[in-house]
């Protein structure tokens, strides 16, 4: 990138899910432009086929890339699993961060054992997931759990906003103000309850529109569980990648 280039970092995901993950890049790189595609025209991303998400990945990439984007979030675990492998190969000059569930430090810090994934069939499916449940779940029960119904909710919860307010709602959730979840909490509930009764102790959010949810499964697990966010370890790994370029 020459000195004169605005640094400049694109995300994208099917839907809103992964303004999560850029609201926690810009907290830690307020600095630096942004640019977010949500593809709610396909959205969910989670039950079609491989070929059919890498062809979407790529067509948001090419968008992203002529905004002027050097470096591209992938902010969608059914994206990352589907289709990075093939971006990194397609454009190799361009830097891009994925998502994989975070299987290792639930694995390291469960004490009873048992951890339970919510997310997408096809963040099961990719390589990412069950590569890392495999290194680093040997000793661990995995319980998965699709939870597709999940990322409709999201949308719908959003629906008519734009990304400033999402972005807005986002940091008063993370503030103390409690989201309106309206009737989300039995919907949600039902996915919870049986992970909490087989004793998990820790809830990995495996897909970016989870951690919308995020109060409202920390609330139905209370003490019994830690749910644990993906977004913030994504944003140090891009904010790392630009360092280690010296773009920032």
């Amino acid at each position: 990138m020459s000195g004169s280039q605005v640094l400049r970092v694109g995300f994208f995901d099917s839907g809103v899910g992964g303004l999560c993950i850029l609201r926690a890049f810009q907290a830690l790189c307020p600095g630096v432009e942004t640019e977010y595609i949500a593809d709610t025209a396909h959205c969910p991303y989670g039950n079609r086929p491989s070929e059919e998400i890498r062809k979407l990945s790529e067509a948001n990439v090419r968008k992203l890339l002529k905004a002027g984007c050097q470096m591209i979030v992938v902010a969608c675990n059914t994206a990352t699993a589907a289709a990075i492998d093939y971006l990194r190969a397609k454009y190799p000059d361009v830097p891009f961060v994925g998502l994989e569930p975070a299987i290792k430090p639930a694995a390291q810090k469960s004490k009873t054992g048992i951890v339970g994934v919510l997310a997408t069939a096809g963040t099961f499916h990719g390589r990412l997931y069950n590569e890392t449940k495999a290194k680093f779940a040997k000793n661990t029960t995995v319980l998965a759990v699709v939870a597709d119904e999940f990322v409709e909710a999201v949308e719908k919860m959003y629906a008519g906003m734009g990304v400033e307010e999402i972005l807005l709602r986002l940091g008063d959730a993370a503030g103390g103000d409690a989201p309106r979840y309206g009737d989300l909490e039995p919907i949600v509930r039902r996915r919870i309850e049986p992970l909490l009764k087989a004793g998990c102790d820790k809830v990995v959010l495996g897909c970016t529109h989870f951690p919308h949810l995020k109060p409202l499964i920390e609330k139905i697990c209370g003490d019994r569980a830690e749910v644990l966010d993906p977004a913030p370890a994504v944003a140090r790994q891009a904010k790392r990648i630009l360092m280690e370029r010296g773009w920032l």
